[in-house]
């Protein structure tokens, strides 16, 4: 029997093309083709390069012009929508260097009040232009520096006074005249208000990050000092004579004076966490087991009503006539200064603590600074 013999790869390849058929890849022709496959599916749809896209971001133009001359001072452009005033009164700051930020005060109208740092750009505008109208605001100083000046220069003034400077006393009649212990007590009082002031503003009270006139600190230290330079200096001299009804009446007002120091320290650290118990969401402050905060039952800011009640224990425990007109004279300063500051915190704590106050009397500084007077 004969055994059929299997044509060659030559010969089949030949019999294909007479037939007419199509003639088989070889085996890395077919490799090559699978992995070219391959990568164009796995490549996908060709993406449009990012360089191609157009941007469709419209920025603003903001026109700073002068206040007063009406005259433009600069054109801050490519400002995007999402920047606020603060933002473009750093731009407006590299432009012109000498106004700084919290210098520059911004109106978006002549006689309007000033824009809030916080306030976007885009909820200004009505147009791809928008137009402020600056007003230079002088130099301006931050809050912790504005109460750390205030507070520390009467601690320091009152300290020049107790040593009896020879500038100040006649040094014969210094080490002529005994002191009496009352004179180590005020001292000892006077110092322990300030340095409690003084930490309390570097780790109770939260001040924000803006800041008040240059002017209005050097006010405040004339007040704080001057007032202080006139009590130390009766306190202090060689011919001052004790309270009248002697130990008794110092102990006691001594007494009164440490008690009110605690009370505004607890206050102030009550009015630092104004937060619920979530913690999310600012809140009035309520008495709590310590005794100290049950006064925000009968007054608003029971701080100023304790301040006010250790400068009265003061002046009774050295009985000094400068001390009772200090504060007499800072009642009239308060309508001013102060006593503005205290409005501005009753009438914010009206209005978003409002269901607090029918139980709550109002603090008439005009009367008395902080006490519960009512309307």
């Amino acid at each position: 029997m004969l055994k059929r013999q299997n044509p060659s790869a030559p010969e089949r390849s030949r019999d294909l093309a007479a037939h007419g058929g199509a003639l088989p890849m070889s085996h890395n022709d077919s490799r090559s083709f699978f992995n070219l496959s391959q990568l164009v599916l796995s490549a996908g749809q060709i993406k449009q390069s990012p360089a191609l896209k157009h941007s469709k971001i419209t920025y603003f133009e903001v026109e700073i012009v002068d206040v007063q001359s009406k005259k433009q001072i600069c054109i801050v452009d490519k400002v995007p929508p999402a920047s606020t005033i603060l933002d473009v009164k750093h731009k407006f700051h590299k432009t012109c260097p000498q106004w700084y930020p919290s210098r520059v005060g911004l109106q978006l109208e002549r006689n309007g009040p000033f824009l809030k740092d916080s306030i976007s750009i885009q909820s200004l505008a009505v147009s791809s232009i928008v137009t402020l109208y600056f007003t230079d605001l002088g130099q301006q100083v931050g809050w912790t520096t504005f109460f750390l000046t205030e507070y520390t220069g009467p601690l320091l003034i009152y300290l020049l006074f107790y040593v009896r400077l020879s500038t100040i006393y006649d040094q014969v009649e210094s080490r002529k005249n005994f002191r009496h212990p009352v004179v180590h007590l005020a001292c000892f009082c006077h110092c322990l208000h300030y340095i409690r002031h003084l930490l309390e503003t570097l780790f109770v009270h939260k001040f924000s990050e803006g800041h008040t006139p240059l002017k209005n600190m050097i006010k405040g230290c004339v007040f704080y000092w001057g007032f202080t330079s006139w009590i130390a200096y009766y306190i202090n001299h060689p011919r001052y004579t004790p309270p009248s009804f002697g130990h008794k009446q110092v102990s006691y007002a001594a007494l009164a004076f440490l008690m009110c120091e605690a009370g505004n320290h607890f206050i102030n650290v009550a009015l630092a966490h104004q937060t619920n118990s979530e913690g999310n969401r600012t809140c009035f402050p309520s008495p709590t087991y310590n005794p100290f905060t049950w006064l925000f039952l009968l007054v608003s800011c029971p701080n100023y009503t304790y301040e006010a009640g250790s400068w009265i224990s003061f002046t009774v425990m050295t009985q000094t006539l400068p001390g009772i007109s200090s504060k007499s004279q800072a009642v009239p300063c308060l309508c001013h200064g102060p006593g503005v500051w205290l409005f501005v915190c009753v009438a914010h704590q009206r209005l978003h603590f409002t269901q607090f106050f029918p139980e709550r009397t109002f603090e008439n500084t005009f009367i008395f600074p902080s006490c519960s007077t009512g309307l």
